[in-house]
Formats: C-alpha cells, sequence, structure tokens
C-alpha cells in the first residue's frame, strides 16, 4: 500500500509538472532571451564567425607585404602594387609611400578599404584614385586593399555584413604593415567607405592596435538598422551563390534570412544579434572614430549614422560626426574637399 501511495503521489507530481510547462511557442521563446543574465550567459557560446568575441579570439597574422610592381610615382609618392597573406590567400594591395624623409619611429599609415564594388568591375589604380591621391599627397602611406576575389586578389568576395573575410583581410593588412620598416606600428589607422563602414567599426573592435579610424557613408552597424534602412545597391539584389554561401567565414544562420525577409518580427536582443551587432558590443571601442554622410545618399541612409552617432555619444566614445546637405553616396563636388580635410586633419591629430 505504502508503494502504490508513493506511485501516485510521484505520478501527480509529474503530471502536474507537465501541465504547468509553458507551451513550445516562438513568442515565449524570444522574450526568454530578453533576461540580461540570460543573454550575457550564452552569448559567449554563439558560435558565428561574425561574432566579435570570437574574431577578437581568433590569432590572425601575417608576414611583411612583397612588391609585386612598381608603378609610376603620384605627386610626392611612390606608388607599388604589393601583395600579402590572409588565411593563405594572396590579397593585393595599392602602397603610396612619402618621397619625404621617414620620420623616426616610420610614417603613419591608413588601411584603404573600398565599398561594395562587384567584383567584375573592381580596379586596384582606377577606383577611389582621388581618395588616396589625397591621402597619400598629405604625408600617409596608404594601404589600399583589393579584397579578397576583386582584381587580382585570391578566394571569394563574401562581403562584410554576413563574412568575416574582409575583416581578417583588413587585420592581415595590418600586421602586414606592421613589420615594414617604412611604417611606424604604433601609428595605423582605417578608412572605409560604404560597406566597408561596417568593415572599419568591425575591426576596431577587434584588434586595438587600430588607432584611428574614419567611415564615409557607412552601412549596417546594430543589423537592426538594416531592417530600418536597407541598402540600395546591387549586393542586395540576389542571394549570394551556393560557394559563397557555404564559404565557412559566412554566417548561416537562418535569422539571417530572416533579416531580409521579415526583419519586424525579429528580436534584435537575442543572444545572437547581440554577439554579432557591432553597437551592442561598442564597449570594444578605444580608439577615436570619424563619421561622414551625406543627407541625400540614396545608396545608403544616413539613418545609419545617425543612429551610430547616438551609440557613440551615449556610450561616451570619443568621436566626431559630421554631415553634408549634398554629394551623395560618394560625398563628391564642393564637399568632397572639405571632407577630405577633415579626414585628414582627424588622422595627423591621432595617429
Amino acid at each position: 500500500m505504502r508503494y502504490l501511495v508513493t506511485f501516485l503521489i510521484l505520478l501527480a507530481l509529474g503530471i502536474g509538472g507537465y501541465l504547468f510547462l509553458p507551451p513550445h511557442n516562438s513568442s515565449i521563446s524570444t522574450n526568454l532571451y530578453s533576461n540580461e543574465n540570460i543573454v550575457s550567459d550564452l552569448s559567449n557560446e554563439i558560435d558565428s564567425p561574425i561574432s566579435i568575441k570570437k574574431l577578437r579570439s581568433k590569432v590572425i597574422e601575417s608576414d611583411l607585404y612583397k612588391i609585386e610592381e612598381k608603378l609610376s610615382n603620384g605627386s610626392n609618392y611612390e606608388r607599388y602594387i604589393v601583395s600579402y597573406k590572409s588565411e593563405g590567400e594572396k590579397v593585393y594591395a595599392l602602397l603610396t609611400i612619402p618621397f619625404e624623409s621617414k620620420p623616426e619611429g616610420g610614417f603613419p599609415a591608413i588601411i584603404f578599404n573600398h565599398g561594395y564594388i562587384p567584383p567584375k568591375n573592381y580596379s586596384t589604380t582606377g577606383n577611389y584614385a582621388s581618395y588616396v591621391d589625397y591621402l597619400a599627397r598629405n604625408g600617409f602611406v596608404v594601404f589600399k586593399i583589393d579584397m579578397r576575389g576583386h582584381g587580382k586578389s585570391e578566394g571569394l568576395a563574401t562581403g562584410s555584413y554576413f563574412s568575416s573575410t574582409y575583416t581578417i583581410d583588413l587585420i592581415s593588412a595590418l600586421k602586414s604593415l606592421q613589420k615594414s620598416d617604412v611604417v611606424n606600428p604604433e601609428r595605423i589607422g582605417v578608412w572605409g567607405h560604404s560597406m566597408s563602414g561596417n568593415l572599419v567599426l568591425r575591426s576596431m573592435l577587434v584588434n586595438e592596435d587600430i588607432k584611428a579610424g574614419v567611415i564615409w557613408a557607412g552601412a549596417v552597424f546594430s543589423y537592426e538598422d538594416f531592417g530600418k534602412y536597407r541598402i540600395s545597391d546591387s549586393s542586395y539584389m540576389a542571394r549570394p551563390s551556393i560557394q559563397v554561401a557555404s564559404h565557412p567565414n559566412r554566417d548561416t544562420n537562418p535569422e539571417i534570412q530572416k533579416l531580409r525577409e521579415d526583419s519586424k518580427n525579429i528580436n534584435f536582443s537575442s543572444d545572437y544579434w547581440k554577439a554579432i551587432s557591432l553597437t551592442q558590443n561598442i564597449n570594444y571601442l578605444k580608439s577615436p572614430i570619424q563619421i561622414h554622410h551625406a543627407v541625400d545618399d540614396y545608396v545608403v541612409n544616413v539613418g545609419y549614422s545617425r543612429d551610430l552617432e547616438k551609440v557613440l555619444k551615449d556610450s561616451l566614445k570619443n568621436y566626431e560626426y559630421f554631415e553634408y546637405s549634398s554629394g551623395g553616396h560618394n560625398i563628391s563636388g564642393f564637399n568632397f574637399t572639405q571632407a577630405m580635410e577633415r579626414t585628414v586633419e582627424f588622422f595627423k591629430k591621432n595617429l
């Protein structure tokens, strides 16, 4: 009899426990992730190639760049095509070196990162020629990367927003430049346009050897902002190829496709989005950053930069923010000169 009573009690407890379990419902699961303690505990377990913590723990190295070709000189600087290794892939770059005598410790350097350009249309010396020339004429070593899959660079063009490839290319370039006897390894900054605004900020969160960053018309800093503003360029007109989508550096989490198709129903406070968001990891930003955006930019909405500026301000970060009434996506016309002057002044002050 005693055993029967015990059995009935256990059975009642088991049924009662089952009855009081919440039904399987996605909205309940989402709400659970809003608990800050749970997010904190789970964020370390996110296995994403673009997780900020995962990238910070990744060992990225590269040897000194190799000169591939001597080009004609600029007005007061030498030009070379060089190459370096990034995850074993050969990446090409345009290198400029001032004619003037090398200062003690070496020249300050800027790693220059191009925006989205269809890889088949990309040119090492053609694209961004006026931007590179302006920086080079002002006494900086400029290292303009041909991201993987662009120009002669090996590998696949996997994008910046959902892949770590370009971040690794940038940090590999940093490691390569730090081995150069013409560059001061403590005075290296980064410049990025459009897609590479995302790349610049991500790299600054990952590697604190980057001493200053400048973003022109940058995009996708929180992923929630992508849901709000989208981007009007051909990189979002079609799904990536199977080869690109299956690349180990590219995040394949189904939440990303949901971002494209149903962003209004995403909980951006979940552990996954917190792990990959740049703005939610802004505590890792240690170096000053400068932002430029034209309000008539019809490719990348100025809202991206305004939202980032608010985060930087609320987080008490060292930053400068400039808006322009015209100039479009490239901040062209008379505002180009002012934006470049501010860029040069910022780099001279912080490198």
